[in-house]
């Protein structure tokens, strides 16, 4: 655990010595404020609670986290510096998990500097803050699977704009399959198990459930199988180009 501290320490200074920290926080809460005020109707509600500024977190991450995990891999490749991380005594998977567990922070830190959103709430109304806590943490979540997605993609390339558009793609592809367009496809031709599978793959399905403050137990072992799996992809792609 010491190496994977030392590499989470490494890559947020790595972050918050360039301005990309910076503008990913403002745009972030800038986005989060605007689209919770203007498009969800915050006060033309009349609610009590935080739906309106949860809904839009996995199209806000579909954009800003992708950005954030870009450069953990091919910044490193461009650079020649990950021949240097790889004389380190670690191992290529704790060198994974350190740099996956930075970025998480830096976006849970991004997250957490929207408290004032849940503040107003509960000055507005009484508000279910069981329910605000289970979202944010839910949130989070998406955001960790969004994170493990675009190190993979990271990992396949020195470009950075290449890492950032081909996570953005697979998130995408992860968030729509469980809209109901997409799920029309198969219906003309696929069995009922086939058309469930490709839902279960949903993002936006699972964060609709955290969002209400349902934590169940297959998003639970779905998000952590996700990760786990964009972890092992990565660890592999890494090792591959160690060997070259």
């Amino acid at each position: 655990m010491d190496i994977v501290r030392t590499v989470v320490r490494r890559e947020l200074a790595a972050y918050f010595t360039t301005p990309l920290a910076y503008v990913f926080i403002v745009i972030f809460l800038a986005l989060a404020g605007a689209f919770a005020f203007f498009l969800g109707g915050f006060f033309e509600r009349g609610q009590a609670d935080l739906e309106s500024f949860f809904v839009f977190h996995p199209w806000l991450y579909l954009f800003l986290v992708p950005a954030v995990a870009m450069r953990l891999w091919a910044e490193e490749r461009r650079t020649g510096t990950i021949e240097l991380l790889m004389t380190l005594p670690a191992s290529t998977f704790q060198i994974v998990l350190g740099k996956f567990l930075a970025a998480w922070i830096f976006t849970g830190i991004a997250l957490a500097l929207t408290f004032p959103f849940w503040i107003t709430v509960n000055y507005l109304g009484e508000p279910d803050n069981g329910v605000i806590l289970a979202a944010y943490l839910g949130s989070w979540a998406i955001a960790g699977a969004f994170i493990a997605i675009g190190a993979c993609a990271s990992a396949l390339t020195k470009n950075q704009v290449i890492a950032f558009v081909l996570g953005a793609v697979i998130c995408f592809l992860f968030l729509m399959s469980g809209v109901d367009l997409v799920l029309a496809a198969f219906r003309g031709w696929a069995p009922d198990w086939v058309v469930d599978l490709v839902a279960s793959f949903s993002l936006i399905t699972h964060f609709n459930e955290l969002a209400k403050g349902v934590i169940n137990a297959a998003t639970a072992v779905y998000l952590a199988t996700l990760v786990g799996v964009c972890w092992l992809v990565n660890t592999l792609i890494v090792d591959l180009e160690k060997a070259r």
